[in-house]
């Protein structure tokens, strides 16, 4: 959050992680679309607060931050917006949801980008209206790449020449590149749906007709990352 927010702040959030503090406090590292913010929820803990349901993990809240002399903001309150029921239904779908949850609480602490909010929550809205989860995983490690900083490159291979649609490719992840060979397992069909990836709203990339059959590809260049 900017140094120059004001003294009380409304804005959407996430709680990234959380952790007990003294009998009944609780410390949240929330992401929103300003930003990661450490605040304190006051009395959380205890059975009849007004805070408790809606600061669960998976779930988008509107947030009242209040910014005083501490390093941590005060959450002085606290509407849900929208809790995924269905990813805590799924053991595979939660697992992903919390190593989405870490990796952008990770990268907040290197990076301020808006977009690190907006990416969990288009991967958290597609994990819980059942998009196929290896497109969710391999569209947030792509996106999340690029908010760092480190772009993909897409359109030029290791040599600097511009791909070419009857070549096939092979994918280098020291040069984060694709490298022309005959025999390779990439071909223009497949550039086009990775360029896709990074630059289209998830949404927009679950609805490219036959998207499955490029996933296991896709999940091969998101492990070089």
């Amino acid at each position: 959050m900017p140094t120059n927010t004001p003294k009380d702040v409304k804005t959407d959030a996430y709680v990234l992680r959380r952790t007990n503090y003294g009998e009944a406090d609780r410390i949240l590292n929330l992401i929103t679309p300003e930003g990661k913010v450490s605040a304190i929820a006051k009395g959380v803990r205890k059975p009849l607060s007004k805070l408790a349901g809606s600061v669960e993990l998976l779930t988008l809240f509107e947030a009242n931050l209040h910014f005083g002399k501490s390093d941590l903001a005060i959450l002085t309150g606290a509407r849900m917006q929208r809790y995924y029921a269905n990813i805590v239904k799924d053991y595979t779908r939660m697992t992903m949801a919390s190593v989405f949850l870490k990796e952008i609480n990770r990268a907040a602490e290197h990076v301020e980008n808006p977009e690190l909010f907006e990416i969990l929550d288009k991967c958290l809205f597609g994990l819980d209206s059942g998009y196929p989860g290896d497109l969710v995983y391999a569209w947030f490690f792509l996106n999340l790449k690029r908010a760092m900083g480190e772009q993909l490159n897409l359109y030029m291979d290791v040599n600097g020449v511009k791909l070419e649609e009857d070549k096939k490719y092979i994918w280098d992840g020291m040069e984060m590149a694709f490298q022309p060979k005959e025999d390779g397992e990439y071909e223009a069909d497949f550039v086009k749906v990775l360029r896709l990836m990074v630059s289209a709203d998830l949404e927009v990339v679950f609805r490219i007709k036959d998207i499955e059959k490029y996933l296991p590809g896709t999940l091969e260049i998101v492990k070089t990352l």
